[in-house]
């Protein structure tokens, strides 16, 4: 039997996710709601769906078994706590919010309603991600370094601190999630957020261009993590995993492990959407949760995290995590 979908917010992410579950098995698009309307009807007909005039009505409908929030971060009402009530079992995009007291709402709703829970967290998904994993348990990591560098997104909302969380909450959370997963939890950041060119966009943006923060893990790990939006010739995303007796980095998509007995490198052959979303289709047809490698409460640890840092940044202290 399909798995009945539903979309809230239908932007370049939605649509991206749509496009990738009609290659996987036992899923029927169903029903979209957009606060553009327009845009919601003309994506409700490119994929035979039920365009509705709100996010309620779409949860009511009883067409809907899964749902998918695609909405920016600034958006976010609480609507994954309103699906998980219903029975409906909810992948978030990241990031989950903006505000962590509604988001930890959010997850013990989540929590208490059984539902399967995903998150936007794709890059888990590679399998040069899972052979770093198995690489990595049990290494003592020294240091980390990591980097996302690239030209600034369009939409206004990005610009401005208070919508978008900054480059580190909306885009550099994938490479921070990471560390997450595959060396362990952070303990505290400092971080140093600066305005070297966005102004000259707008300016009224309050969204810095230019940021990096410095942490300790509760391994004892120290690293640092560098973003810019306004590499516009440059788009690169890298990880680094440093110990006294390997090397290992995630670059893109491409993985290198180096110590005394090896140096390789490895290209990854998954396609990382597909497998996110095949998982949480699979895992509410089985209840196999263990599918979900990145679930609504990993996603609230990352923002935690990020969130942090903008706080660090605005006081000029460390923060404790």
């Amino acid at each position: 039997m399909a798995v009945r979908v539903g979309f809230i917010g239908v932007g370049g992410m939605a649509e991206h996710h749509m496009k990738t579950l009609q290659k996987v098995e036992h899923v029927q698009i169903t029903s979209v709601y957009d606060i553009n309307q327009a845009r919601a009807a003309e994506v409700a007909k490119q994929f035979g769906a039920v365009s509705y005039a709100g996010a309620e009505e779409l949860l009511q409908s009883g067409q809907v078994d899964a749902l998918f929030v695609c909405t920016p971060p600034f958006a976010r009402t609480g609507i994954e706590a309103e699906a998980a009530r219903l029975g409906i079992h909810v992948l978030s995009e990241k990031p989950v919010g903006l505000d962590m007291e509604q988001v930890r709402e959010t997850e013990r709703a989540l929590a208490d309603s059984g539902v399967i829970h995903s998150s936007g967290y794709c890059l888990r998904y590679m399998d040069i991600v899972a052979k770093a994993k198995a690489y990595l348990a049990d290494k003592d990591i020294a240091m980390v370094m990591a980097y996302r560098f690239g030209g600034m997104p369009a939409p206004r909302w990005w610009r401005m601190l208070e919508q978008s969380g900054g480059q580190l909450v909306e885009q550099s959370t994938h490479q921070l999630d990471l560390i997450r997963y595959l060396a362990g939890e952070f303990q505290e950041v400092q971080a140093i957020h600066a305005q070297r060119h966005v102004l000259e966009i707008d300016p009224e943006a309050t969204a810095y261009d230019v940021g990096t923060v410095s942490f300790v893990l509760k391994s004892g790990a120290v690293g640092n993590i560098t973003s810019t939006s306004l590499a516009k010739y440059v788009g690169r995303g890298a990880v680094e995993f440093y110990g006294h007796n390997f090397f290992l980095s995630i670059e893109g998509t491409t993985l290198r492990i180096k110590d005394d007995h090896q140096d390789t490198t490895e290209k990854s052959a998954t396609e990382y959407y597909l497998e996110q979303d095949k998982a949480f289709i699979e895992a509410i047809r089985t209840g196999r949760r263990e599918l979900v490698l990145g679930d609504y409460s990993e996603a609230a640890a990352t923002l935690e995290v990020t969130l942090a840092a903008n706080e660090s940044a605005a006081a000029g202290t460390r923060v404790q995590i």
